[in-house]
């Protein structure tokens, strides 16, 4: 089963520096039918004007994943982490026993395109941890792309995912025109799909940008570009 939201019908805030479409009940959004996808709690897509950003705050027992689309992100944190997450580098923070973190646009004029995802942790209270890498352009052409997974074979291959505590993969993968790419799912597998770019197929179901499909008891998909190039996440889920 395909179930598809359109971006024209998801939630969104729109402040004087925040435009932010948020896919699952997050802040003042509640919405009882839509309060996360398996392990999976928070999909939020922000659009942050320049110097502006997310203060000091805390997280307490998610693993969040935050993968930057556009621009520069700068986070500071309480175990010490600190730096730019930059166009296509993904970041994991394992909040654990209780973290303090903030986020704000690195550019004085260019605003900032990003997707921040929360799941839930599969052990509670550990030690707070964070880490975060960068991917080319080159290396989700025609694949699915790992940048977060606690699969082996994937994160722990030297040049691999970032590692998750939690049984969900995070993929990232691009299209060209005219193009194909297939994707298989095990036996009681789900996957929450993201378009980030182009209008796409996926099982010959017509997608456009910043729409998202939650895949259920599907074995196998199939993602086609059109005349554009496709840009894609996909989360796998149990």
């Amino acid at each position: 089963m395909l179930n598809v939201t359109r971006a024209a019908d998801r939630y969104n805030l729109k402040t004087d520096w925040l435009n932010a479409r948020w896919h699952f009940s997050f802040d003042r959004y509640h919405d009882p039918k839509r309060m996360g996808f398996g392990p999976l709690r928070v999909f939020n897509h922000d659009v942050v004007q320049p110097a502006q950003g997310f203060p000091l705050h805390p997280h307490r027992d998610m693993e969040i994943v935050t993968y930057v689309i556009n621009g520069e992100l700068a986070h500071t944190d309480s175990t010490g982490g600190k730096g730019k997450i930059r166009a296509g580098e993904v970041q994991r923070m394992s909040a654990g026993s209780g973290v303090f973190h903030s986020e704000f646009n690195a550019s004085p004029d260019q605003t900032v395109e990003l997707l921040q995802m929360w799941v839930f942790p599969e052990k509670r209270g550990v030690a707070p941890s964070y880490e975060q890498k960068q991917f080319t352009l080159e290396d989700r052409t025609g694949r699915w792309l790992p940048i977060v997974s606690s699969r082996e074979g994937e994160w722990d291959n030297g040049e691999g995912s970032l590692w998750i505590g939690q049984d969900a993969q995070f993929y990232v993968a691009r299209v060209e025109p005219g193009q194909s790419l297939e994707r298989e799912l095990s036996e009681g597998r789900k996957a929450y799909l993201f378009v980030i770019a182009g209008e796409p197929t996926l099982n010959g179901e017509p997608l456009h940008r910043n729409d998202s499909v939650e895949v259920e008891a599907v074995s196998k998909l199939t993602v086609e570009a059109g005349a554009e190039p496709v840009e894609l996440l996909m989360i796998e889920l149990p």
